[in-house]
């Protein structure tokens, strides 16, 4: 049962961490109000869990400062229905987010342990109409129709170009692009026979491993 406590920690972090930063769609502030952020962290970062910093999570992998969630899924515009890709489960607090929004959600992480943590994490909460899979998310979900909105939550060094071929007409895709320590967040949007892009800030994430990322090693 959620406390009236994370509650009032969940409103503070909407209000001084998101609002205050600019963040304005009323949906998206709405469903950072609503899921527990305190279940997708390690339980001994539960005090922190509403903190403005990301947090570590197990295999050097960590759960994104909530402002940068934000950012990321208000630049996505993910409406209900739509079928929705993130590259990067982690801890499943994005899916989390995402789900709250109506998408219908597909994750893609290349690491199993974290994959079965966030499953977990997402059930006990539950969110239970989410698709899970492990593997190279830099290759998206090839035997599933074009998605309406891709997400990646880790720093790639070009854009993926299998992932922009996965986006349907009208679609975005929303990652980081840079080197092993600065990325700038874009956004790609594919209509009309063209693919546009906006750099939208500049981030820090840790890197998208794959054939269309950085090597393993």
């Amino acid at each position: 049962m959620i406390t009236v406590e994370y509650a009032a920690e969940r409103e503070r972090m909407v209000r001084e961490q998101l609002e205050s930063k600019g963040i304005r769609n009323r949906r998206v502030l709405d469903a950072f109000r609503a899921v527990p952020r305190h279940q997708f962290v390690n339980p001994s970062d539960e005090g922190a869990a509403y903190e403005d910093r990301p947090l570590a999570l197990s295999n050097g992998q960590t759960i994104s400062q909530p402002y940068m969630v934000a950012l990321m899924t208000e630049a996505l515009d993910v409406a209900p229905g739509h079928r929705t890709l993130e590259v990067g489960t982690g801890s499943g607090y994005q899916a989390a987010i995402l789900a709250e929004l109506g998408a219908k959600v597909h994750t893609v992480e290349r690491l199993q342990e974290l994959s079965g943590q966030a499953r977990g994490r997402l059930e006990r909460a539950g969110y239970t109409d989410i698709r899970y899979r492990v593997g190279d998310g830099t290759l998206g979900w090839p035997e599933e129709p074009p998605f309406d909105r891709i997400v990646v939550t880790a720093g790639a060094p070009d854009v993926p170009i299998g992932l922009l071929t996965r986006l349907g007409e009208g679609g975005v895709l929303v990652v980081p692009v840079g080197n092993d320590q600065v990325q700038d967040l874009m956004r790609y949007r594919r209509g009309e026979g063209r693919v546009s892009r906006e750099r939208l800030c500049r981030c820090s994430f840790v890197k998208l491993i794959g054939a269309e990322g950085w090597p393993e090693n």
